[in-house]
């Protein structure tokens, strides 16, 4: 039986009780933050974020402006058109992901756009590959500070399955991609190249993750999860009412400092350094930025 005076506290553990040797000149993850610049960050484009809001509060989600793109402008149609007001959150599998739309189909049928698994890479794509290894691609990075991955062969990209990812699920025939979406609860690396990835969920993680864990539902009157109150673009959101957020630059420097403040931490609780980076396992930074009238 463990004694109290065995067991190691949260506040010593994350405090570093027993330390090991810090790396000589290595800089944290929060320290490379902190002396970053304004122009290592880029704002939200207003027209490619979407705001789903829900009762426990608002989910901001940053759309891909490359990749996936008939994916993106079907979905911000959806939204203009109020499509999802209302619904709900009608599969949410724990470790798995949170499943939103017309349940019952209650809408009708609705039009159904092409797979977008992967793509071949625009010539002004702005791939920023990370050294690392990976098991699901040959080669991942980040496209405009989305998690992606890349074959270099083929020439074709990418969006992952990290946490967060949203998508829009279908039937199994390839391009049977219409309304319903869902977001990962955690990483699903195995779907990748499977489904339409347009996008990730940059602020509001912990609403979705506070879903009610519910199965989907066969009939009237069966548990329909938690409510989608609406999902709006964000240019089309008066300016007082949106959410002005920042997100660190991954074609900047600073966010290759970052990455590899990740990958070997310098800190001197470390004792093991494996000079390696899982692309899921970076949380891209993001910030909020004062509205203009602040």
């Amino acid at each position: 039986m463990k004694t109290a005076a065995a067991a190691l506290t949260a506040a010593a553990f994350f405090a570093g009780a027993a330390c090991a040797d810090p790396i000589e000149g290595a800089k944290s993850s929060a320290e490379i933050l902190a002396a970053s610049a304004a122009q290592d960050w880029r704002t939200l484009d207003p027209e490619n974020t979407l705001y789903i809001e829900t009762e426990k509060g608002r989910v901001v989600v940053a759309l891909s402006s490359k990749l996936a793109q008939k994916t993106v402008a079907h979905v911000k149609a959806l939204a203009r058109a109020r499509f999802y007001d209302g619904l709900s959150f009608y599969r949410v599998i724990d470790g798995f992901v949170a499943q939103g739309g017309d349940a019952l189909g209650e809408k009708g049928e609705q039009p159904t756009i092409a797979a977008e698994f992967d793509e071949p890479a625009p010539k002004d794509l702005p791939f920023d590959r990370l050294k690392d290894k990976d098991g699901y691609a040959p080669e991942v990075g980040f496209v405009e500070s989305l998690p992606a991955g890349m074959d270099p062969k083929t020439k074709r990209v990418w969006l992952l399955h990290c946490t967060g990812a949203i998508a829009l699920g279908r039937e199994n025939g390839r391009d049977t991609q219409s309304t319903e979406f869902y977001i990962t609860l955690q990483p699903q690396r195995y779907l990748d190249r499977n489904l339409n990835v347009f996008g990730r969920v940059v602020q509001g993680m912990e609403f979705i993750q506070a879903l009610r864990r519910v199965s989907p539902p066969e009939k009237k009157g069966d548990d329909l999860g938690d409510k989608i109150v609406s999902i709006r673009v964000a240019a089309d959101v008066p300016e007082a009412e949106r959410t002005h957020l920042e997100i660190l630059d991954s074609a900047r420097p600073v966010f290759s400092a970052y990455a590899q403040s990740r990958r070997n931490r310098p800190e001197a609780f470390f004792y093991y350094r494996p000079d390696y980076l899982d692309i899921c396992q970076l949380p891209v930074p993001v910030r909020t930025v004062p509205s203009h009238d602040e």
